[in-house]
């Protein structure tokens, strides 16, 4: 495997800007193709606004090839409920298998602690099998189903323990 070829500049950008919109749109279409409709998961993009959330844009040698979010949550999970959700996580398909997807994850993570979240939870698919595995091997356990696909047969739920002093606010 050449997880560790991937080089990237990961940038905190709006949730409007034209990269992030367009990979928004080819996740939309994927979703469409694995589960026949898009993520319907209502969102404001104030949610990806500091300090309630962050927005990121991963590019390699200057092309945006993945996106990645966080915006703060009260889930409360591993006995905490300053939590944030991670949102958006996509890696264009030219370059999946290269360790990106697992790259932008400890950014979230990382970031997502720096401003004060203990834990970090995500929701994804049974169709996602390759999500599922990045979370897992990434130290996810699974968690009680929340959110807006909470009641999904296809929904999973994962979280993970981090450290942080500030709190959160609500997501679903």
């Amino acid at each position: 495997m050449a997880e560790a070829s991937a080089r990237l500049e990961i940038r905190r950008v709006p949730y409007g800007q034209p990269d992030a919109m367009r990979l928004i749109a080819e996740v939309q279409a994927e979703y469409v193709q694995r589960y026949g409709g898009p993520d319907d998961t209502p969102l404001d993009h104030a949610m990806f606004e500091p300090p309630l959330g962050s927005f990121y844009v991963a590019y390699a040698e200057g092309t945006a090839v993945a996106t990645g979010a966080w915006r703060r949550c009260s889930v409360v999970v591993f006995g905490t409920d300053r939590t944030a959700e991670i949102k958006r996580m996509y890696v264009v398909p030219g370059a999946r298998g290269r360790g990106i997807a697992r790259q932008v994850l400890a950014h979230l993570e990382a970031t997502a602690a720096e401003a004060g979240a203990e834990a970090l939870v995500l929701e994804t698919g049974l169709r996602q099998p390759e999500a599922i595995d990045l979370y897992e091997s990434s130290g996810y356990t699974p968690v009680p189903g929340f959110g807006y696909y909470r009641d999904s047969p296809l929904s999973r739920c994962f979280g993970k323990r981090l450290t942080s002093s500030t709190p959160a606010g609500a997501c679903g």
